[in-house]
């Protein structure tokens, strides 16, 4: 009988060692590379990743062995694509915003 993947809220360095097939010392590495990248910490000191996490760090792996960027290249290319994401966002934000207003008057 084949086991069911259960969706977690939050998964454990462990977990995502296993989901990405990278190591936990890179996973650490990382997050001191990789400003975007941080897991919030439970009160016991244990990281916690959420699926927006899980998803940074197989972009980050793309980057840097297939695509065969730099750390310093694969950094600069994730932020400027981050930040090009969050003005798009509050571009939309604020265009919801405009239409509700627009439907109120």
């Amino acid at each position: 009988m084949a086991l069911k993947k259960i969706k977690k809220l939050y998964y454990s360095i462990g977990d995502v060692s296993e989901i990405t097939d990278l190591k936990q010392y890179v996973l650490r590495y990382w997050e001191t590379e990789f400003s975007f990248l941080n897991p919030k910490k439970n009160s016991a000191g244990n990281r916690t990743y959420i699926d927006k996490d899980i998803q940074i760090i197989k972009e980050i792996k793309s980057l840097l062995y297939e695509r065969k960027f730099t750390i310093k290249g694969a950094n600069q290319f994730l932020t400027d694509k981050y930040n090009e994401e969050e003005k798009v966002d509050n571009i939309i934000t604020i265009l919801d915003k405009n239409s509700v207003n627009d439907r109120e008057l």
